[in-house]
């Protein structure tokens, strides 16, 4: 955050968190081409919409991860200690989480979100389930470090990062995001991290223009926050979802659209589009097995296992942390 947001921030003595958001959101609209942080959709209403999302027919990457980690589960189970504390960077929905907690014996769970309502609710739903094991949420920005609680001191460390999230991140920052897990969960830990593949261009392009126009709720939901927490003044209905492949840098980009000539304003500052500007709000990059192992080994991590599906859409992978 610059010093001017940050002080923009102050002024409306918000929280934290809110603190954290409106200096982002000042920072990267005041940016050619502009942008936001993809962090930012996961309000509890861009969390309940991604949900939506990860079942309708064109998006692949969620039944595909579950399917792996349906067949494969035993094979993961055995490399994981016993007592170990599960950790999973940026817990949303509980559904891929009980698969491993239904075959390993952990001591505690520990999910980390920036969405502290959607957390709290989850992992309440969880130790009714799981009633002996030990759940410590963790409201925090995953992306940047924080503290593991003194609960689970002492014991073996296992990393949790499905969704192919880490394609969320430039190159760089998936590497910086990697260390930061690394130094997080300690020597000797282990990280399960779903990955997705490159493909055929015209399943990815429907994964995320899907016909019933809930990916594009889920991109206008950004702006919806920021009227909301930050007291903008988007008109939404001037902006559209928009979503491509660029082949040359192996990603789908998703964009706001804004239909007109017009400004916005925010926390006292205007912010002007010209008609057809872009908000440029995620990426999610594609890898190779070979492009994923060299970021991984780039990281500090070493690949132990990898496990695709039969049309090798998704991949799952076993990381040890390492020298």
């Amino acid at each position: 955050m610059n010093v001017h947001a940050a002080a923009l921030a102050k002024t409306h003595q918000f929280d934290e968190p809110t603190s954290a958001f409106a200096g982002d959101v000042i920072d990267d609209l005041s940016q050619f081409p502009k942008r936001l942080s993809p962090k930012y959709f996961y309000d509890a209403a861009g969390s309940e919409l991604f949900e939506q999302i990860t079942v309708l027919p064109e998006y692949y990457p969620t039944r595909t991860e579950l399917g792996i980690l349906r067949s494969r589960g035993e094979e993961i189970a055995s490399i994981i200690p016993k007592g170990a504390a599960l950790v999973e960077f940026g817990a949303g929905a509980t559904t891929k989480v009980r698969l491993l907690l239904e075959r390993c014996d952990f001591g505690a769970y520990v999910p980390v979100d920036i969405s502290g309502d959607f957390l709290s609710a989850q992992a309440s739903a969880l130790r009714k389930d799981f009633p002996e094991l030990a759940v410590h949420p963790v409201a925090a920005d995953f992306t940047a470090p924080f503290a593991l609680p003194d609960e689970i001191e002492g014991m073996p460390k296992v990393g949790f990062f499905p969704g192919s999230t880490l394609g969320n991140f430039e190159p760089d920052e998936a590497r910086a995001f990697l260390r930061s897990a690394r130094d997080i969960l300690g020597k000797d830990a282990l990280m399960i991290i779903g990955v997705d593949l490159e493909k055929n261009e015209r399943v990815l392009y429907d994964a995320y223009n899907d016909a019933a126009g809930v990916t594009a709720k889920f991109n206008l939901n950004v702006l919806v926050r920021i009227n909301r927490e930050l007291g903008g003044n988007f008109d939404v209905s001037a902006f559209m979802h928009r979503s491509l492949y660029n082949r040359e840098r192996h990603r789908i980009e998703m964009h706001l659209i804004s239909k007109k000539a017009q400004t916005v304003r925010i926390l006292g500052r205007n912010f002007s589009f010209r008609p057809g500007e872009s908000i440029h709000t995620e990426s999610s990059y594609k890898y190779s097995l070979d492009r994923f192992t060299a970021l991984a080994r780039a990281s500090g991590w070493s690949v132990q296992e990898s496990r695709t599906d039969s049309e090798a859409m998704f991949s799952v992978h076993a990381l040890a942390a390492s020298d």
